[in-house]
């Protein structure tokens, strides 16, 4: 794949993402349900994909040493999916999203830790004038602090996953790693709705709802979930993160146009905004640059 071929679909699906947490607004479940819903239907998605190419079926092979690694990475993106649409529920699609971009700060400190190398001075003090603008839109949107701690919460996860996800698509198939971490996130959540009582008492998803849900969790998952884990072995880190800067961007223009009254925030949040999103890429920028003048 050319790296525009493998950017110009990069580019879509952050577009896709950003349609995701429109459709996780529109959809009735609670978050623990439609999490449940999109992870089993989206398992059942890829494993029909996988079965129906022969050469692909080799990738369902259960390889004992691997399975560990499914399975953090599945929990990892089930406790994030749980805190994103929680969020969206007790807040908004746009509130959720501009904190959600705190992801590739929180990539920058979970990366050290896992690789052993020290915090760079930079990214703390970016960290913080990150914080600082979000303190500053809370002040202005006067918003409930639930809303945005759930969604730190997911930009957290989603930095975690970010990272393990890099170190494990080096050795394995994009579609055999995103098959079996939304598969062992699906057991994850039914053992969860298991021992809170409440799996044989799941709401019914109205027929509205089964269309969102289908396209969630084809579309917006299995598709864009395998796509965008392949396409970490054509572009580096750095351009994938810098790109996923712009979710927020499609995310809350698609939300005014599709929720309309709810989603139209102040001009101070869309100025706020602008600026904690300019200093998300400046951090990725910086981090480039003296990655290079270190080779």
């Amino acid at each position: 794949m050319s790296h525009l071929k493998a950017y110009t679909k990069l580019h879509f699906i952050i577009f896709i993402w950003g349609f995701t947490a429109v459709l996780g607004a529109l959809i009735r479940l609670d978050y623990l349900s439609l999490t449940w819903y999109r992870m089993g239907l989206a398992s059942l998605f890829l494993i029909i994909y996988i079965l129906l190419q022969p050469k692909q079926r080799r990738l369902l092979k259960f390889d004992l040493k691997n399975q560990l690694k499914y399975m953090t990475g599945g929990i990892i993106i089930a406790l994030h999916w749980m805190a994103f649409f929680y969020a969206i529920k007790i807040s908004n699609v746009s509130i959720t999203l501009i904190t959600l971009s705190s992801g590739a700060f929180f990539t920058s400190l979970i990366e050290p830790l896992l690789f052993k190398r020290k915090i760079y001075w930079y990214e703390m003090v970016l960290g913080l004038l990150i914080l600082t603008g979000f303190y500053i839109l809370l002040k202005i949107e006067k918003v409930d602090f639930n809303g945005v701690y759930y969604a730190l919460i997911a930009a957290f996860l989603s930095g975690l996953f970010s990272v393990v996800n890099g170190i494990y698509i080096r050795h394995q198939s994009g579609v055999q790693l995103s098959f079996f971490q939304l598969f062992y996130g699906f057991i994850f959540l039914t053992v969860v709705l298991l021992f809170k009582g409440q799996l044989f008492q799941l709401p019914l998803p109205t027929y509205t709802d089964w269309l969102y849900i289908i396209i969630l969790a084809s579309i917006c998952t299995a598709y864009a979930f395998t796509q965008s884990i392949s396409l970490m072995k054509y572009l580096s880190p750095y351009t994938v993160m810098l790109s996923i800067n712009l979710e927020p961007v499609y995310g809350i223009i698609l939300a005014v146009i599709i929720l309309g009254d709810k989603e139209k925030m102040t001009t101070g949040f869309y100025s706020g905004s602008s600026i904690i999103l300019i200093i998300i890429a400046l951090n990725s920028i910086i981090k480039h640059k003296l990655k290079k003048q270190n080779y």
